[in-house]
């Protein structure tokens, strides 16, 4: 569910957010930016779930060498 707001820029800043993002575009833009930084701990918590997962790494560790063997093998 999304919640609106209204928040206070200056004008030079919203200027460029248009040129840049696009008019429909800003509030994801926004978003995207702040969402790391108020909800950082639960991004985190999941990192370290999936790597206290042995067998996942294991794999990931598999795959990633085999990759890099492929890319070993492969002509220039």
């Amino acid at each position: 569910m999304h919640k609106k707001m209204t928040i206070t820029l200056d004008e030079a800043v919203y200027d460029g957010l248009y040129r840049t993002v696009g008019r429909r575009k800003i509030s994801q833009f926004i978003e995207d930016l702040v969402r790391p930084h108020v909800l950082g701990d639960a991004l985190d918590a999941g990192y370290q779930a999936m790597a206290a997962d042995e067998e996942r790494e294991a794999d990931a560790m598999e795959w990633c060498n085999a990759l890099a063997g492929d890319n070993a093998d492969a002509t220039r």
